[in-house]
């Protein structure tokens, strides 16, 4: 068997990464696809290996020189006119090496695990196109196949339809083909291709024409969990890049993204806290019925969208704030109407206090092993502090510990006497025994404490993190006068603000769906007790806190579970938490909770 590698394209869509060299020549955590491909190909015992280079092809044979010749022999084929064709001119002209072997056929921008050549050599049908169940990420040329694997037909951009994706799956751009279709079936109808339609086509077009005949031997080959992407620009090299990095390293790949974990289908996030039970689907479906309009639409703005925000929890147009996400409300809030020296729970969600500089912050560590506190812990403690505010998130991020609504107002009341504001966020209060009844945001409780100033991201409870909304709340209508104008004028978009529209048609199934939480909450607590080298902290919130106690440390459990594409949240890293193995794992639906209770187990 022999390998051709396609290596002619420019790589315009890389930018200044191909500007001296060709798209194969760009490193992926400091390798070079090409590098990476031929140690694989040099792993499989090949005759020889074709490459077809063309821009910038000089640079490319000078570079891969002579430093695999005690492993693989290759061959070059220039293509001079690269720039004027496709694919399928590269290919035809190595037909006549195509012709003398089997060959594996490789486009020089993929990277993928070892795993996926292996499938493809070892299989018993002799011609194979490896393809993946269509994600949202891949783009190009798509198939459909039957039970039996056979290709039904190969799916051009121009007749993709989005209805049909679950249907389709995308050729990876790695074939085997034998010597005898090669001979007889590809190549004859390459020629007669190229002849009629030009040079200016992809090599895909005549599998295509081939699978429209009443006996093709190609057939398809699904790979499963194996790891594989084509780099076209530079998003693409940046995903590849955190998919294919080893330990702290693919942490930190994945963790400096703050999100955006769509465009990793296979991974299981456990680290970014939402409802996993509501929006329901006819809640989706209202606002994908309404898509056209809203999409080319402005929002509206602050004094619309505070009504809309006051009809939603039912309190006052000018005692809230809408934000993007309550992030932008966060930072406006700690960065530019807190005065004083503020009182900070730890751990805590961190978002809050990075906004400060160190000396405003008065510290408080509950003494307990699960980081449990009372309120009359939080009154011994700040009795004598001079501070102007005291955060409290609540339940707490990430212990997970909640205070009831009348010890909390019972706090509110005693800060009151010392001028002192209390600034709660409540954005997991929903989830907590009694759910929605333990909300501070009613009219009659924020004008009774004037203190009292309420956080609360609508993403987490409601789950809907991708439209970025978030209130805050408070009797004080001049602050909220104030920062009403501090926020950009249109600071949230016509989908957001459609969705609070439309929530109270659909409030009770919100209700349900908490109720539906919690039930699910209590059942993976047990689950996870049963794992023995975690500790897990009772919670009120839709994540639970554990303590490693053998096997790992946090880091290194986080890393593990990396590997099983699984990404938690290492709270080891969170300040005041004195070299203690915590971790922060969040509350799915049943079916995710017991895949990640099944690998753990296995640990």
């Amino acid at each position: 068997m022999q390998a051709i590698i396609l290596a002619a394209g420019m790589g315009r869509r890389l930018g200044e990464l191909t500007k001296g060299n060709t798209k194969c020549m760009v490193p992926v955590n400091g390798v070079r696809l090409i590098d990476r491909m031929l140690t694989q190909l040099s792993a499989l015992s090949l005759n020889r290996v074709v490459i077809v280079v063309g821009y910038k092809g000089k640079e490319l044979i000078e570079y891969i020189g002579y430093r695999y010749d005690d492993k693989l022999k290759i061959e070059y084929i220039d293509n001079p006119i690269y720039d004027k064709t496709n694919n399928i001119y590269s290919l035809a002209l190595a037909k006549e090496k195509m012709a003398e072997d089997d060959t594996l056929l490789l486009e020089s921008d993929l990277i993928f695990e070892d795993s996926m050549l292996h499938l493809l050599i070892n299989h018993p049908d002799p011609n194979l196109a490896l393809v993946a169940k269509y994600e949202t990420w891949m783009d190009g040329t798509m198939v459909r196949i039957d039970d039996d694997r056979n290709i039904l037909n190969f799916v051009p951009k121009k007749a993709f339809r989005y209805e049909d994706t679950p249907l389709y799956y995308k050729t990876c751009n790695i074939y085997k083909f034998s010597q005898d279709f090669s001979q007889n079936e590809y190549i004859p109808f390459l020629e007669a291709y190229s002849k009629t339609m030009g040079n200016n086509e992809y090599y895909e077009q005549v599998l295509r024409v081939l699978t429209m005949l009443d006996h093709c031997s190609l057939k398809a080959l699904p790979i499963t969990n194996e790891k594989w992407y084509e780099i076209d620009d530079v998003q693409d090299l940046d995903i590849a890049s955190a998919i294919f990095s080893d330990g702290s390293i693919r942490w930190e790949e994945y963790h400096k993204r703050y999100g955006g974990y769509w465009r990793f289908p296979k991974l299981l996030d456990y680290c970014y806290l939402v409802n996993p039970f509501f929006p329901t689907k006819r809640v989706k479906d209202e606002i994908k019925a309404n898509f056209d309009e809203l999409l080319v639409n402005y929002p509206s703005g602050m004094y619309v969208n505070s009504l809309l925000a006051g009809k939603y929890f039912g309190i006052r147009q000018e005692y809230v704030c809408v934000g993007n996400g309550a992030a932008e409300l966060i930072k406006i809030v700690m960065e530019q109407h807190v005065e004083g020296k503020i009182g900070v729970v730890y751990p805590t969600f961190d978002e809050y206090p990075n906004r400060l500089i160190q000396e405003k912050i008065v510290s408080y560590i509950p003494q307990r092993a699960d980081f449990r506190y009372t309120i009359e812990d939080l009154k011994q403690f700040f009795g004598d502090k001079d501070v102007s505010c005291i955060l409290l998130i609540n339940p707490d991020n990430p212990s997970g510990n909640f205070i009831p609504k009348d010890d909390l107002i019972n706090f509110i009341e005693w800060a009151a006497t010392r001028n002192t504001k209390v600034l709660v966020d409540e954005s997991f209060v929903d989830f907590s025994t009694g759910s929605y009844r333990n909300t501070l945001l009613t009219n009659d409780l924020l004008l009774s404490h004037p203190n009292l100033m309420v956080m609360k991201s609508i993403s987490k409870s409601y789950g809907v993190p991708g439209l970025r909304l978030g209130i805050f709340a408070t009797a004080d209508v001049k602050l909220i006068a104030k920062m009403k104008k501090e926020v950009p004028i249109w600071n949230i978009n016509s989908f957001a603000e459609f969705y609070m529209q439309i929530f109270g048609k659909y409030e009770n199934d919100y209700k349900r769906a908490c109720e539906k939480f919690i039930a699910e909450r209590e059942r993976f607590y047990e689950d996870l007790k049963q794992i023995d080298f975690l500790h897990v902290m009772p919670s009120e919130a839709n994540y639970f806190l554990c303590e490693v106690t053998a096997k790992f440390t946090a880091t290194e459990l986080v890393h593990r579970l990396l590997e099983d594409m699984v990404l938690i949240s290492n709270c080891s890293l969170k300040k005041n938490m004195k070299g203690r193995n915590l971790i922060r794992i969040a509350v799915k639906s049943k079916e995710d909770n017991q895949k990640l209770v099944e690998i753990l187990k296995t640990y």
